[in-house]
């Protein structure tokens, strides 16, 4: 802006210096054309005084030196002429100054000459006997003067340059200082030149929009940061050239990587497994594709759809699932399917067998009572598993499984230490119960479930003369219960999975059971709020703690 301005400055300037020299010039070229013509005027008078007085001698004698005269009777015949022959010169009665001086007495021309580049000033004056008197004189055109007076000129003409570029340079940094220096951010402040304020408050409403449009940008990105940061699921943006555009924490943590490097990184540096790989080709490529990625003992879903724009894709949006549970969920159900069926399948087996040799008469009758045994034995097995599996089934749909109260775990201990007495000495194991009243809040029923499961499996894993100590405390941390016995013991790889559903530690010691005993304790304390700890060492037995939670007023589920 400062050197447009400074340009626009000089080019007045020198328009305004070009201006006043040529009107100067032809001012003074008017004025000395003026003073010219009354001077030749006043020549001419004095030469025809001398003419009426002396006739053609002051002509040839006194005629002053410097001006061509020409004398020229009344009908326009040159009779004298001091710079041609008077015979040689045509006539003169149509020669402007001529006929002006034979009908008024005066008469004034001036006539240019292309050849000679100056103009000769004429001035008649008719004499008493009706003859003209001329004389004449040259005055140089306009630009002869000019180039006459060029070194001066052309020197004046630098200065007032010199003067200009000054001049328009100063001038223009002022005009343009205040300008710069007007506050964008606070337009109002400034009112060095009126002729801004409309601009300035054009500017002034454009930053209170400029200011509405980055609040609702700045609330958006925050929204949406809340939004992303807080998923538990991974999302990134991706652009063609697969830079990360933006991310969230949970993309990171389910790819097992740290944030980029540099802004604009490729998502393959987050991670280069072949299927993240391959959901992010086929996403670019305009696909929809869906990838599981399994490390260690987690499962990831990866979903990548393309981002399409005027029709061309874009870039890609990532999404990353956690499905490490749902993928266990379904490798349990998948367990569970087939150990139930193997499970209901053995007493099945074992009383259709038993029910086809009664029924095709191969039975002797003493034998009947023995067979018969033998089926009600393997019904009652099904139906306990069929009682194990409905238990389960409740407690994992968390629905209703009968109403809160306050239970007193020591009571509870002692009712089924009388169950599992005639249990206990078939085994020949000694069982000994001890502490003290402790209340709990849970639903009796899985209180019940909890404490007979643990003692029932302390029985049958114990060894022959062994013994179970359970031990009921209250603490302040809430109620607990102790099931301690000298049996087998647990193996370390395998203290993970007791919990787990049809898992048996020993299957030689498993006559019986169903395998759903410890998952039974496992849900049931979930339910109830409770935690369990096993300790264990092979050969010497095992320990498992249930912890309750404080019996409160607000512990009392609605």
């Amino acid at each position: 802006m400062t050197k447009r301005i400074f340009r626009s400055i000089l080019a007045v300037s020198v328009a305004v210096l070009l201006g006043c020299l040529v009107l100067i010039v032809g001012v003074l070229h008017g004025y000395f054309q003026s003073r010219v013509m009354a001077e030749l005027e006043s020549r001419t008078a004095y030469v025809a005084h001398g003419v009426e007085m002396d006739g053609m001698r002051y002509l040839t004698e006194g005629l002053p030196a410097g001006s061509r005269v020409t004398w020229v009777d009344g009908q326009g015949n040159v009779l004298f002429d001091n710079w041609e022959s008077a015979g040689e010169l045509e006539n003169h009665a149509q020669r402007q100054e001529i006929r002006q001086a034979l009908e008024t007495g005066r008469g004034s021309a001036a006539r240019y000459s292309d050849t000679l580049a100056q103009k000769t000033l004429y001035y008649a004056v008719r004499l008493s006997d009706g003859t003209v008197v001329r004389v004449s004189d040259t005055q140089y055109s306009v630009w002869v003067l000019v180039l006459q007076a060029m070194q001066p000129v052309a020197f004046v003409m630098l200065l007032a340059l010199l003067l200009a570029l000054w001049l328009a340079g100063r001038v223009s940094r002022q005009l343009v200082q205040p300008i710069n220096a007007i506050d964008l951010s606070a337009p109002d402040a400034d009112s060095t030149y009126e002729e801004l304020a409309p601009l300035l408050r054009k500017i002034r409403s454009q930053n209170r929009q400029i200011q509405r449009q980055m609040l609702d940008l700045k609330r958006s990105r925050e929204e949406f940061t809340a939004i992303t940061e807080n998923m538990s699921e991974g999302f990134l943006v991706i652009d063609q050239q697969t830079r990360v555009l933006t991310y969230n924490s949970s993309a990171l943590r389910l790819l097992y990587t740290n944030a980029p490097a540099q802004e604009g990184e490729s998502i393959y540096a987050l991670n280069r497994e072949s299927g993240f790989r391959h959901c992010v080709e086929g996403a670019l490529a305009g696909r929809r594709t869906e990838q599981l990625l399994e490390k260690d003992d987690s499962c990831r879903q990866v979903i990548a759809s393309p981002v399409e724009r005027d029709g061309t894709v874009a870039g890609a949006v990532v999404v990353i699932l956690d499905v490490t549970e749902k993928e266990q969920r379904e490798q349990l159900r998948r367990e569970f399917t087939a150990n139930v069926s193997h499970e209901l399948k053995t007493p099945l087996t074992s009383i259709l067998g038993t029910a086809e040799i009664m029924a095709g008469g191969l039975v002797k009758p003493a034998d009947i009572p023995h067979f018969a045994g033998n089926i009600h034995r393997e019904a009652q097995r099904l139906i306990g598993l069929v009682n194990d599996i409905i238990k389960l089934s409740r407690l994992d749909e968390g629905g209703n499984v009968g109403a809160w109260e306050t239970v007193d775990l020591y009571s509870q201990a002692q009712a089924i230490s009388g169950q599992l007495q005639q249990a206990a000495e078939k085994k020949n194991v000694t069982m000994e119960l001890r502490g003290g009243p402790a209340m709990v809040r849970g639903v009796p029923q899985i209180v019940e479930e909890i404490l007979y499961n643990l003692w029932d499996n302390a029985i049958a894993y114990n060894r022959p003369g062994g013994s179970v100590t359970v031990t009921v405390t209250d603490t302040p941390q809430g109620a607990q219960v102790t099931v301690a016995d000298t049996g087998i013991g647990i193996a370390p790889e395998a203290r993970e999975r007791v919990f787990e559903r049809f898992y048996r530690v020993d299957k030689s010691h498993s006559a019986g059971g169903t395998g759903l005993g410890l998952s039974i304790v496992k849900h049931g304390a979930a339910y109830l709020g409770a935690s369990v700890t096993l300790e264990s060492e092979m050969g010497k037995g095992s320990t498992f703690t249930v912890t309750f939670p404080p019996v409160s007023g607000a512990d009392t589920p609605s």
